[in-house]
């Protein structure tokens, strides 16, 4: 393939398609060729077919794995006597704990002071000695980076090296194997390793095929970077997909990334979390924020998008809490919570017939606060605050206007 500048891009840029081929070939047996898992919802809502690559059940439950298995695979016995470090969030530390455990070699992991407590915990099952510093990937990055220099561990970053995305690649060989037919790929982008990997690999083989990066919108690096031609730094990335919160694209993904990748999209954090649940009500799948992304964004511009489409699902390791307050703020921007207060008269059995009014509507009540002593209440008068769970804005609707028919004065 012939990039618009004239050169070739398999000798170009610092990944080609035979390096990814190599690295293919390095993780046989070790990582899974993850399932592609059809999605009738998100199909009938692009209009053609749309796939989910299901790297949420790669060992280590993300696509890590395979980028940290073949950079190390490759030192030599003198570094691997050293041991390796690292530094991640979660996903590229339980990566690079599996691969060194596998690889017989020592490996140290610094990891974020608030990372998610299961994911610390993983990351020490699979054979890591773990450090907390730092409150971001950053922070944490600089630590990791220290401590190779100190004792000469081997630094194994989680985007910024050829081997690392010639192993994240083999994604793309799997999606081209599996689903031929692919007019798009759409997957979240970080530091950028995944997308590069992805797009170095399928891009000199099918170059028609369109490559969509999709990153949070308080965490989006790549737009400003792409725009200034070189990566630039966010000083505060903020977002619930800390598989994706990075504040500097890698040098390595970046100059892929700006000459393969057709586009960088962000979506928002209602977005994620609309996304999050669809994945977990429809396709049965966990994921977490980060993972969710590709598919936040075929819900926020679904018609913008040629099919057939794959969506690369990159992680499922999420905190249960942060599942539970996602999934509640995704109900909630879903419209399938009703929050109501209205007034009623203060007499025996009003309650229960509000009650009975709700349930003959379809709705589930979450909470119900009744106040019948306020300055602003009549003698005879009782307010009730209502938190209801609904099927839906059309249901929400419908759920009001019977309360309206029924008598009921509903103030918001």
């Amino acid at each position: 393939m012939v990039d618009s500048t004239g050169g070739d891009l398999g000798t170009a840029l610092a990944v080609s398609v035979d390096d990814v081929r190599t690295a293919q070939k390095t993780l046989s047996g070790v990582a899974r060729a993850t399932a592609l898992e059809g999605s009738r919802h998100l199909s009938a809502l692009v209009g053609s077919p749309v796939h989910l690559k299901c790297e949420n059940l790669q060992r280590t439950g993300s696509f890590k794995l395979r980028g940290a298995y073949v950079r190390i695979a490759a030192l030599s016995a003198d570094e691997r006597a050293r041991g390796v470090v690292a530094a991640s969030a979660g996903n590229h530390a339980q990566g690079v704990a599996l691969a060194a455990s596998l690889l017989g070699v020592a490996s140290t992991v610094f990891m974020p002071v608030g990372a998610p407590l299961p994911k610390v915990a993983a990351t020490r099952d699979y054979g890591a000695r773990v450090r907390l510093h730092g409150q971001v990937v950053d922070e944490t990055l600089r630590a990791a980076q220290e401590y190779a220099r100190e004792t000469g561990a081997v630094f194994i970053h989680p985007f910024d090296h050829p081997d690392v995305v010639a192993g994240q690649g083999t994604v793309g060989l799997e999606i081209l194997e599996q689903c031929p037919e692919v007019r798009t790929i759409v997957v979240g982008v970080g530091g950028g390793g995944l997308a590069a990997g992805i797009a170095a690999a399928v891009k000199q083989l099918r170059p028609d095929v369109r490559v969509v990066g999709v990153q949070a919108e308080g965490a989006a690096a790549y737009p400003p970077s792409l725009a200034a031609g070189a990566p630039v730094v966010l000083t505060a990335p903020s977002t619930m997909a800390d598989g994706i919160k990075v504040g500097r694209p890698g040098d390595v993904p970046f100059a892929i990334v700006s000459r393969l990748v057709d586009e960088v999209r962000t979506v928002s954090e209602d977005a994620l979390s609309r996304a999050l649940l669809l994945c977990l009500e429809r396709a049965k799948l966990v994921v977490e924020p980060a993972g969710a992304s590709p598919v936040a964004a075929l819900l926020e511009a679904p018609d913008t998008f040629e099919g057939p489409v794959v969506a690369v699902l990159s992680g499922g390791n999420v905190d249960p809490l942060v599942l539970q307050r996602t999934l509640r703020h995704g109900m909630a921007a879903a419209g399938r919570y009703l929050s109501l207060r209205l007034r009623l008269t203060d007499r025996p059995g009003a309650l229960a017939a509000l009650l009975r009014e709700l349930s003959e509507a379809d709705a589930n009540v979450l909470d119900v606060s009744h106040v019948r002593t306020d300055s602003r209440l009549g003698v005879e008068e009782a307010e009730v605050e209502l938190r209801l769970e609904t099927k839906g804005r059309e249901h929400c609707a419908a759920v009001a206007d019977a309360l309206r028919a029924a008598g009921y004065t509903v103030l918001g």
